[in-house]
């Protein structure tokens, strides 16, 4: 089968919907805290859905069926680690972001240890992390959407990001969050779609799954406490809560929308909301790929080309096995994670280098707007850089990513809690303490893209890696601290 005039109708039509969605908020934004954070008064609700549409990204449709099609759904143990951190998330860091009075999440770093070098040193590790997050983001879906449009991989990446930056352009953080509502109804309802479809065609969800059952798909538990394997509890409910906190708690991404609720109260709400809908997407995708497995393994309903991989399997069963015009919805719901991801990413990046590396003058009025909306633009073009670079990493990528997360984002958790609840750190403390967590990374983990073996050996799985530079980062600074008070008393 081919992608007909009406999948081109039904993506077009999608692609045009995300762009009046960004042109018709764009109409409130006179200065730059509405075009960051809508003034403050966006509905929670609206907020939760964009929460988590920023991260399941399109890799969860794409990437989840495939793990269970070819293992099993012990991955959703992650979910006990999300809870987790929706409880420390909710408690700690979101009152504290409220209160504080800061524009920036990095901005608190100069407030709390009076550094503006720490501030920009977090902000540095954020942008470079995100600016990898989304170039993997990008380019995986459009390697897909390539094989599926018949078009050149990287006319995909830069159609898709164009549209993305466009409205992210004209309509700031409302855009972000009410084109997120729209896309997380395309992709939702695409994958509802997709496994009822399935379900249908091997004789009901109930035959579907008793057949998966029966194949060792279903299985979703595992009590192990061994911290080598990343599909044990220690690792995907404890190890995986840590990366959870540090995403929820310390991405720009989600405080600039924590600061966009109206309160506290409104801004848990939305992270509980963000939660409760990430584990009906895990749970649908997951069903997702154990239909497939149903489908092409057990039921026999159709065959598989000779030689096809497992990540190959639901592209396939797009272009193959659905109803014309559903096949370009599907395609439009890859589209719709995809620039989900992309939008948010550049959005707070924007905020970002307006906040933190250069500091916006509050009375700047469109002069701070005019210059948050070139910010959005180069980012954005750096995004589709990064996915094109990525496009040449082919055989190291998910070793990269996963390296580069917990290099960042570990020490990045570890400067909050340190800003949080040790009192009377030097700046020079705190760096020297962020060097030696991404220190200990590399002792863990080697350097995958420079092909530096870890001294250590594979030990812990990658569910560990940031709360090992966390661990480490604070550990340092406080040993630092009592180290240097014989000093600081004479």
């Amino acid at each position: 089968m081919v992608f007909t005039i009406l999948d081109w109708i039904v993506l077009a039509a999608y692609l045009l919907l995300s762009l009046f969605i960004g042109l018709w908020v764009s109409r409130g934004n006179k200065n730059l805290k509405e075009y960051m954070f809508g003034g403050g008064s966006i509905p929670w609700v609206a907020v939760g859905i964009s929460l988590i549409a920023t991260s399941v990204s399109a890799t969860t449709f794409l990437g989840a069926p495939a793990d269970v099609y070819g293992d099993n759904m012990t991955f959703l143990m992650f979910q006990i680690g999300a809870l987790l951190s929706i409880v420390v998330v909710g408690f700690v860091f979101i009152p504290k972001f409220r209160s504080s009075g800061i524009n920036s999440a990095y901005e608190l770093f100069e407030v709390r240890f009076g550094s503006k070098t720490v501030r920009r040193l977090a902000a540095v590790f954020y942008s470079l992390h995100l600016l990898l997050r989304t170039g993997i983001l990008l380019y995986a879906p459009s390697l897909v959407l390539a094989q599926i449009l018949h078009v050149d991989l990287k006319v995909a990446i830069v159609v898709s990001a164009a549209v993305a930056i466009f409205y992210t352009w004209f309509g700031g953080i409302k855009a972000v969050i009410w084109t997120d509502v729209m896309q997380f109804c395309v992709f939702f309802g695409g994958g509802v779609l997709v496994l009822v479809l399935i379900s249908n065609a091997v004789g009901g969800f109930g035959e579907m799954a008793a057949m998966a059952s029966e194949a060792g798909k279903t299985k979703w538990w595992d009590a192990s406490m061994d911290v080598s394997n990343a599909r044990t509890l220690i690792s995907a409910g404890f190890a995986y809560a840590i990366l959870e906190i540090a995403i929820r708690g310390c991405d720009q991404q989600f405080v600039q929308r924590y600061l966009s609720c109206k309160d506290v109260k409104a801004a848990n709400r939305s992270s509980v909301l963000s939660m409760v809908l990430g584990c009906a997407v895990s749970i649908l995708f997951y069903w997702v790929g154990a239909a497939l497995y149903v489908y092409y393994q057990k039921a026999h309903v159709a065959a598989l080309p000779e030689g096809i991989g497992q990540n190959d399997v639901f592209p396939y069963f797009i272009v193959n096995g659905l109803p014309v015009g559903v096949t370009g919805l599907i395609v439009a719901a890859i589209c719709a994670a995809a620039m989900s991801s992309l939008s948010g990413a550049i959005n707070s990046l924007s905020n970002t280098s307006e906040r933190d590396f250069l500091g916006w003058d509050e009375s700047a009025g469109m002069g701070g707007l005019k210059r948050a909306k070139i910010w959005t633009a180069v980012w954005g073009v750096l995004g589709v850089f990064f996915a094109l670079f990525a496009a040449t990493q082919q055989g190291s990528l998910l070793k990269n990513a996963l390296f580069f997360t917990g290099l960042f984002t570990g020490p990045l958790l570890g400067m909050f809690l340190l800003a949080f609840f040790v009192k009377g750190l030097r700046s020079w403390q705190v760096i020297a303490s962020v060097v030696c967590g991404m220190g200990s990374l590399v002792l863990i983990q080697g350097i995958p893209a420079f092909g530096v073996p870890a001294v250590l050996g594979d030990i812990f799985s990658w569910p560990w890696m940031p709360f090992i530079s966390m661990t480490t980062t604070v550990l340092v600074a406080v040993v630092l601290k009592f180290a240097a008070m014989p000093f600081a008393k004479k």
